[in-house]
């Protein structure tokens, strides 16, 4: 059987890596993502080796999210995974200087995004049955608060529990869902969330050893491809060289 993987946010980073890793292996893409440009050139890259479909998808549109599903090739139809990818933090500012247009920007990406894709192809992952595999990108950030966290880490709370509750509801069809929450990893990440600031995002991998996006690409790969009777709920992944701090607290002065 011809083993397909639907990848959001495929453009860069996790998404990306993620497109090349499972290439390797010899599966078929359908790869989605905002910036048609460089969906093209990761098709063009990859096509040499495997079957790719593309299709520039914004998420937070659930008009156009149905119908990329329903208008997928017939080669790509039988979807054995999922891998809701697409997402974004911005504002790393105190929540009371963020500008309420950033907070509704990531919900609708990390949140209503994520619904949308998953609801559309529901019916393609039960139909593919056992071995079907979702895989929900959330992050530390959905468990552990941060400063600055306020409302991409309560969006990616959502999205852990997002998981567990289709866990519940998807036991007996043999669909698998997952959430990979990854700590510091070194992509465009922290160019988005700080609006392009290429000074602020060299600061904060300065001097460590962050995950790559091909560490969590090599995740969400042996997750995939486990024996169909197991199911990961949630893969926390965090570089050795990060770990939690003492409580803060405010003194007197």
């Amino acid at each position: 059987m011809n083993n397909v993987i639907f990848i959001t946010g495929a453009t860069s980073g996790f998404g990306r890596a993620t497109a090349r890793r499972f290439a390797e292996a010899g599966w078929s893409l359908v790869l989605t993502g905002r910036r048609r440009e460089r969906l093209e050139a990761l098709r063009d890259e990859l096509a040499t080796k495997v079957a790719v479909h593309i299709a520039p998808l914004d998420v937070r549109d659930a008009v156009a999210v149905k119908r990329v599903v329903d208008e997928l090739p017939e080669a790509f139809a039988r979807i054995r995974t999922l891998v809701n990818n697409a997402g974004l933090a911005l504002a790393p500012e105190p929540a009371q200087k963020v500008a309420l247009a950033d907070w509704h920007t990531m919900i609708d990406t990390n949140i209503t995004g994520l619904v949308n894709v998953t609801h559309a192809l529901l019916p393609r992952l039960l139909e593919t049955g056992a071995g079907a595999t979702i895989v929900n990108i959330g992050s530390v950030a959905g468990a552990w608060p941060y400063p600055g966290g306020h409302v991409y880490g309560a969006s990616k709370a959502f999205v852990k529990q997002f998981g567990y509750n289709l866990r519940c509801d998807l036991l007996g069809t043999g669909v698998r869902v997952t959430d990979i929450a990854p700590g510091m990893a070194e992509t465009e990440f922290t160019l988005v969330r700080t609006k392009g600031n290429q000074e602020a995002s060299d600061k904060l991998y300065r001097g460590t050893t962050p995950l790559t996006a091909e560490d969590i690409a090599e995740q969400i790969y042996y997750v995939a491809t486990l024996p169909d009777h197991i199911n990961i709920n949630r893969l926390e992944v965090m570089p050795t060289r990060q770990a939690w701090s003492p409580f803060n607290i405010d003194r007197d002065s």
